[in-house]
Formats: C-alpha cells, sequence, structure tokens
C-alpha cells in the first residue's frame, strides 16, 4: 500500500507539500496541488482520514438532517447537498428525524464530535429552539421557511409567493369557488402556503368559506382521503389547490374514482413540480421548487458560515424563488412538450448585519 513518502517521491515534492494539499493549507500552486493528487490517484493513496482529523481538528464530514429521506422532493435535495459537499472535499452523514424531540435530540447528539457543520431541514415549529443545546458548537444553516430565526443562517422557498400566484392564476381562469388541502398544522410550509391562498383570495374579494380548506399531512392517502370533504360542499369548488403534490397525485385518484373529470368538472393544482408531476393524466400544473438548488444553495451557505471566525453572529436568510408551471390539469393551456413557466420571487428585506431575499410577508 503506498505511503505518503511514495506520493511525495512520485510528485518531485516534499512530504510537507504532500501534506499541505491534503490538509487544503494552502502554499501550494495550483499546478504542484493537481500533480501531487494526479500521483496519489495513480498509487491509490488517500490519507488516513482518522490521522488527518487529529491533525487538523476537523471531520471534514458535514451532518444533514431532514424530516424524511424518501420522495422526489428530498431526494433531489440531498443530490444538491451531495454534489455540493464532494467538490468542497466534505463527505455527509445524512440522518431523518420527524417531530419528536427525544428522536431529534438522539440523531443530534449521536453526530457531535463527528462532523464540521450542520445543515437541518426543519418544518415544524418547535425545532429551530431545540437544536442549538444538542448539536453542540458547530456551525449550522437551518433550511426553514421563516423570515428570520435569531441565531442561524437559513433558507427558505418562496412559499406564499408560490401559494398565491397559483390561486390569482386560478382566479384569471374563473375560478370563484377554490379550496385547499393544506399540510400538518405545525407544519410551517404548508402555513406559508396556505396564507399565500388566503391573501390570493382576499385580493379578489373571495372572504374564507367554511368547508373549503381541508387539513392534510403531505402524503398521497391524504389527499384521497380529503375528495370526500372536497365533494361535500354545495355548491362544490371548480378548483382546488393542493399544498404539495404527493397530496394532489391522491386528489386526482380519487376525484377519477368519484367519475369526476378533470379539469372539465374540477381544476387541481399542486406545489414542488415532483418528477411524477408531467407524466400524470392529466399532467399537474404545480408550483416548481429546484430542490436540487435548494440543498446546494443550504451547503454552499454553511461551508461560508464555516469560514466565518464569529458564525453566532451577522445571520443571512436566503429564499429561493419558486416558478409557476401551468399544464392541463388546471385547463389553462393546451397541452405541450414545454409545459408554460413563469418564476415567482420574493419581495427583498433586509435585517442584521447582512441582506438577501427574505420571505417578508
Amino acid at each position: 500500500m503506498a505511503n505518503i513518502k511514495d506520493v511525495a517521491r512520485g510528485a518531485g515534492v516534499s512530504i510537507a507539500t504532500v501534506s499541505r494539499v491534503f490538509n487544503d493549507r494552502g502554499l501550494v500552486s495550483p499546478d504542484t496541488a493537481r500533480q501531487v493528487r494526479e500521483v496519489a490517484s495513480r498509487l491509490n493513496y488517500w490519507p488516513n482520514g482518522v490521522a488527518r482529523s487529529l491533525i487538523t481538528s476537523r471531520t471534514h464530514t458535514l451532518g444533514v438532517l431532514l424530516p424524511d429521506l424518501h420522495g422526489g422532493f428530498f431526494s433531489g435535495v440531498i443530490r444538491g447537498l451531495d454534489v455540493t459537499a464532494r467538490r468542497a472535499g466534505f463527505h455527509l452523514l445524512v440522518s431523518s428525524s420527524h417531530s419528536d424531540t427525544e428522536e431529534l435530540a438522539e440523531v443530534l447528539r449521536s453526530m457531535r464530535g463527528r462532523i464540521d457543520g450542520l445543515v437541518v431541514m426543519a418544518p415544524d415549529v418547535d425545532t429551530p429552539e431545540s437544536i442549538r443545546g444538542w448539536a453542540g458548537e458547530v456551525p449550522i444553516v437551518l433550511i426553514d421557511p421563516r423570515s428570520r430565526i435569531e441565531g442561524y443562517d437559513s433558507i427558505a422557498i418562496a412559499n406564499f409567493q408560490g401559494a398565491q400566484a397559483m390561486v390569482r392564476h386560478l382566479l384569471a381562469l374563473g375560478h370563484r369557488r377554490i379550496a385547499t388541502v393544506t399540510g400538518p398544522e405545525r407544519n410551517i410550509d404548508a402555513m406559508r402556503r396556505l396564507s399565500g391562498y388566503r391573501a390570493a383570495l382576499r385580493e379578489a374579494g373571495r372572504a374564507r368559506t367554511a368547508g373549503l380548506e381541508i387539513v392534510g399531512d403531505f402524503t398521497e392517502p391524504s389527499g384521497f382521503a380529503a375528495v370526500d370533504s372536497l365533494l361535500d360542499p354545495h355548491p362544490r369548488p371548480t378548483a382546488v389547490f393542493v399544498g404539495n403534490d404527493h397530496m394532489a397525485v391522491g386528489v386526482l385518484r380519487a376525484l377519477a374514482d368519484r367519475g369526476v373529470r378533470v379539469p372539465q368538472d374540477m381544476a387541481v393544482a399542486g406545489f414542488d413540480d415532483i418528477e411524477t408531476a408531467s407524466y400524470l393524466n392529466p399532467s399537474l400544473t404545480t408550483v416548481r421548487v429546484d430542490t436540487f438548488e435548494l440543498g446546494a444553495r443550504a451547503l454552499r451557505r454553511l461551508l461560508q458560515v464555516s469560514e466565518r471566525k464569529d458564525w453566532l453572529s451577522g445571520h443571512v436568510h436566503e429564499v429561493l424563488p419558486t416558478t409557476l408551471v401551468i399544464r392541463a390539469s388546471c385547463g389553462g393551456a393546451a397541452e405541450s412538450p414545454a409545459s408554460k413557466a413563469r418564476s415567482v420571487r420574493p419581495r427583498a428585506a433586509t435585517f442584521g448585519r447582512s441582506a438577501r431575499r427574505a420571505d417578508a410577508r
């Protein structure tokens, strides 16, 4: 097995130079670093990770904590995180944790001492307050929909604006009784999307109507079950904005089983633009979230935070714009190879010592 002396000899450099290359210490020209890595690759050499960590006090591993690891949304986020981490020379330690406080604490304690930083998707109301004490003294970036959380850098989706734009679109098509199927009641993403739905109706002078806001849980079965409530009111709603695409899949299936035609009898729109949305029949009108970019931005933000000496202050909140994607399920456009899409961006807001776009409403 090759060792560091073999690499130094093969590259024609000192052992100290090889060490600097693999410990990212700088002071090595790009050409020399490339030559060292090429020789190391040819000799199948890689520095011992444990020894390297003892020397540098860094693990070169970043933690990721998500509420779920299944489905197109989370796989896109993980891909964005992983690709960006590997390009920067880091590995990921990925885990999932739901709303249970003890489970969250256990996962975070298990990561202590094993990671250089942590990305947490925190959609539930109480999650951020539970993190800092259990995670230890590492930089933390939240993927969280609130406009700002004291003590954390964060990145969010333009939930409010995306939902508002979709309901405006349904209103422009002539719909006046528009229902919604929401996500879990303590989920901030769900709350922001519900707020956007309500705001669009208020703008159009449409008062909230009892029976048109149905609570789901972001799963296909809850969307399927919601159709019973959708079809109860008289007169029925002519359109439904569903809080995510997985629930929209359940809604479409249940409507088909009941003989309700989409979009002729009821228009359906979702949120997220999961991979299967364009392959449904009818194809699903939805709000697109670039999940890969969401993960990539969160990882880049964590790396930037890690480089700051004062990473406990000067926090930044970023908001990822969403895109309205018009397909056949809302009846607003004929099906075509390229769906109509337009970007939905949040308003700008400034706070703290740094400023970025923020989900200000």
